[in-house]
């Protein structure tokens, strides 16, 4: 018996809990415009250090050409754009389920 009064008791202080919940006016979460905007930085900032990173490889690929050993950095250069992509990716995605 008591762990029926238990379970009762719980279940009573989760439909409390339940009803405290804020419910979204406009269909988006409370805080969503901060955490949009956090987002929006981070996917610059991300963007920005990709770009160098790519200035980077393109800088030592053109160095690298007249040795003959230009090459071996397009690997390099395949992965650094698809960072770019996943960047660029996670960021719509993100934003798309937000609001």
């Amino acid at each position: 018996m008591s762990a029926l009064l238990i379970a009762h008791d719980t279940l009573s202080h989760i439909i409390i809990a339940a009803g405290e919940v804020p419910t979204p006016i406009d269909g988006t979460p409370p805080g969503a415009e901060k955490f949009q905007e956090v987002m929006g930085w981070v996917k610059w900032v991300a963007l920005g250090v990709a770009v160098i990173g790519i200035m980077i490889i393109g800088a030592k690929l053109a160095i690298e050409s007249r040795r003959g050993e230009g090459g071996a950095h397009l690997g390099s250069l395949g992965t650094a754009m698809a960072g770019v992509i996943v960047i660029s990716a996670a960021a719509s995605l993100v934003g798309f389920f937000v609001s």
